[in-house]
């Protein structure tokens, strides 16, 4: 079933309102009539079941049959920060993360980062990826969408650090510790059913200097692992967000 987000001021007590491109999404490629059923959330606290009462050009109009449990979302609550990585990597980052369960991503610089930056171009990239977010989380059946912050230096992801329950970064040349090193004691030590902030941080293509991977620790992150093979940079936070809501129990995991 199609699911769309709103904001909460298109829910009225009866009804919901859905407009501009979801409208049009509804009306011209779902080619959706009166009496279709569909979900709607506002991405925070209301999610229901509506059934559609009439469509127009730009705004769709429908019921609320019954209201809907919010439980798709994972109690660790992973933000990936993704060194920019070439092409539209960043975009599949975005798409890929979100269907798995991340909550926000962080893209940032760092010393080998290859991308060249251009804030007077970034309004439009990050209006883009954000637009990646909402449709993956529509088709993914999520409850919220997550955020996609304005690109960070490296300095300022530091400085972030603190704001996390854990901070593991994936280092390639990690010969110890890996990522469920990690994992396994901080979630044995979370009360049942607590929730908890954890930030996976990934590299650009070349990885991270040796300067980065000092200034990291000394800021209190986790240098991990992820296996005995080389994944590539838009491939590492894929692969530790899932280790992570495996081993939180979030697929079937502990």
């Amino acid at each position: 079933m199609q699911r769309y987000f709103v904001s909460a001021e298109q829910f009225n007590e009866h009804s919901v309102v859905i407009t501009g491109d979801d409208a049009r999404h509804i009306g011209k490629v779902m080619r959706g009539k009166p009496g279709d059923k569909l979900i709607v959330s506002d991405g925070n606290s209301k999610e229901a079941l509506v059934q559609i009462e009439s469509i127009e050009a730009q705004q769709v109009t429908a019921n609320i049959v019954e209201p809907l449990e919010m439980d798709h979302e994972a109690r660790i609550r992973v933000t990936v920060a993704q060194s920019l990585p070439k092409g539209d990597k960043m975009e599949t980052v975005i798409q890929r993360c979100t269907e798995i369960g991340a909550v926000s991503f962080v893209p940032f610089l760092s010393e080998r980062t290859i991308v060249q930056y251009d804030a007077k171009k970034e309004g439009k990239r990050l209006e883009r990826w954000r637009k990646i977010a909402k449709e993956a989380a529509e088709q993914s059946h999520r409850n919220r969408i997550p955020s996609v912050e304005q690109p960070l230096s490296w300095k300022g992801l530091l400085s972030s650090f603190e704001g996390y329950n854990l901070v593991c970064y994936c280092y390639e040349k990690e010969n110890g510790k890996q990522l469920r090193d990690a994992l396994k004691p901080f979630v044995n030590q979370l009360a049942p059913g607590a929730s908890a902030e954890v930030l996976i941080v990934v590299g650009p293509e070349g990885g991270f200097s040796e300067r980065e991977t000092i200034e990291a620790d000394q800021a209190g992150a986790v240098s991990v692992g992820l296996g005995k093979r080389i994944l590539r940079a838009e491939t590492a936070g894929m692969a530790a967000l899932t280790c992570v809501l495996y081993e939180s129990g979030e697929m079937g995991g502990m």
